[in-house]
């Protein structure tokens, strides 16, 4: 996949940004947006899939319509070097949405989702005892302004 996205060129580009924008556009509105034939965006559709770089179409919900009405973020520190055994006892936590490896103050960056904030208090009490957690820190999501 690799070389796949060192061959884009700007038509892929903004394929994949109207993608990102509306993934439901039929293709002939597509090609009328990007000046091309509509079987160019068939077949580069087909390529983009078939290497990967496209691996999904997904829905995207307004927060308020979600079950999980509390988000936060939570950044996560780890003891020493067991950053292997942290990340398979988080992966087994039903309150993380997603979890992301950085760099920096975090070794870990975890998206947490819980229905009430009782669940969301036990949640956050369940990650912090994890062995080899040193420290976290949490943001309550309040509101989203860009979906």
């Amino acid at each position: 996949m690799e070389d796949t996205l060192t061959t884009l060129d700007d038509t892929d580009r903004q394929l994949i940004a109207l993608l990102r924008d509306d993934a439901r556009l039929p293709v002939t509105d597509l090609a009328r947006r990007l000046r091309v034939a509509r079987g160019t965006v068939v077949n580069r559709l087909r390529r983009l899939e078939a290497s990967g770089v496209i691996s999904g179409y997904t829905v995207r919900l307004r927060p308020e319509a979600e079950a999980h009405r509390i988000r936060a973020w939570m950044g996560i520190a780890v003891e020493g070097n067991t950053s292997a055994a942290v990340l398979r006892a988080l992966r087994g936590e039903p309150a993380i949405a997603t979890l992301h490896s950085t760099n920096g103050r975090w070794d870990f960056m975890a998206e947490l989702r819980a229905d009430t904030l009782e669940a969301f208090d036990r949640a956050l009490g369940r990650i912090r005892n994890i062995e080899g957690i040193a420290s976290t820190e949490t943001s309550i999501l309040l509101s989203t302004h860009k979906v």
